[in-house]
């Protein structure tokens, strides 16, 4: 009997026919979908039950509910290749905008973003986004959910971003994401002085009443843990590494200002004087994602990649050192 990487390895060999495989007996009882996880482990359940419900995966020749059970020996033939675009139009959303590709291959391409630059297409960001730049570099990103990006940077954040080239790339390092197994470390130039190490045990959620913004929500708010080190102490400020345990957004600086040491340069979290005119002049929060790594969704190898700070980062440290 074959086993569920046979059946992957099938699919991946069959690009212009839809493979067909037949349901083990050992999942006799089992959902449909279910049972399609165990044989594709490359897809996530959720895809498969979207597939499903699309009439892309058919049960000895007929489409079938992903709650329909199953009792082995049953032939299906999935037809993923034939997946419509994830996004209707998406394809035409594609810009030629300059992008600092660090890394790419058949599966992820790895980004070194430059602040200012938006991930998402949104309000007031229809266009001239990160997004609409892949696209154009990888026009085959427009048949991949949200165009393979599978995490974000604030607009200001300036650093490594992840993308998924496949789908099967994608389910990966969404389940990595999810096991909490991706590292993300990030430079921050904090006001004050920080005395020491430490870590920021707290949920996240909307803002009661500034719903643009983020904080700690203690009741019904969202996990989130961030650790942070002392790297070097200038007068009135302090640069950590931190590293993110969980991914919420505006993480970082919701947390580092509930201990009183926001990000120089924030405007939505932070405070306009610093008694210092070079921290306060500082355009946009001084936060950079430096360091990216995971395990290669071919082969499970561990990758890593990290990017020096940016022009603006590295001369205000630099002027600060001159104290």
């Amino acid at each position: 009997m074959k086993t569920s990487h046979d059946y992957a390895a099938d699919y991946s060999r069959s690009p212009c026919q839809p493979p067909s495989a037949e349901i083990p007996r050992e999942c006799a009882g089992w959902r449909l979908d279910a049972a399609l996880a165990k044989l594709f482990p490359e897809h996530s359940r959720s895809r498969l039950q979207g597939w499903l419900k699309q009439g892309l995966i058919l049960l000895d020749g007929s489409a079938a509910e992903p709650k329909r059970k199953v009792y082995g020996g049953e032939r299906i033939v999935f037809d993923a290749a034939a997946a419509a675009p994830a996004t209707p139009g998406l394809a035409d959303a594609a810009e030629d905008i300059a992008l600092n590709v660090v890394f790419e291959d058949e599966s992820l391409i790895v980004i070194d973003k430059p602040a200012g630059l938006v991930v998402h297409p949104g309000n007031g960001n229809a266009s001239g986004t990160l997004m609409n730049a892949l696209l154009h570099h990888a026009p085959e990103l427009a048949a991949i959910p949200r165009a393979g990006i599978v995490h974000r940077l604030d607009k200001d954040t300036s650093g490594l971003l992840v993308v998924a080239r496949t789908l099967t790339a994608q389910t990966d390092l969404v389940r990595q994401m999810q096991a909490r197994s991706v590292k993300r470390h990030y430079l921050a130039l904090v006001l004050g002085t920080v005395e020491r190490d430490g870590s920021v045990d707290a949920p996240l959620g909307r803002h009661a009443v500034q719903r643009t913004k983020m904080a700690i929500v203690r009741a019904g708010g969202k996990e989130a843990r961030t650790h942070y080190a002392v790297l070097e102490r200038f007068a009135k400020a302090t640069l950590l590494e931190c590293r993110l345990e969980t991914g919420r957004t505006h993480q970082i600086r919701v947390h580092l200002t509930s201990i009183k040491h926001p990000l120089a340069g924030d405007a939505v979290y932070g405070r306009s004087r610093s008694g210092d005119a070079r921290l306060d002049a500082f355009p946009r929060q001084a936060l950079h994602a430096w360091r990216l790594a995971l395990q290669h969704p071919a082969g499970g190898a561990e990758v890593a990649w990290e990017s020096p700070l940016p022009e603006d980062f590295a001369q205000l440290l630099e002027d600060l050192r001159h104290d």
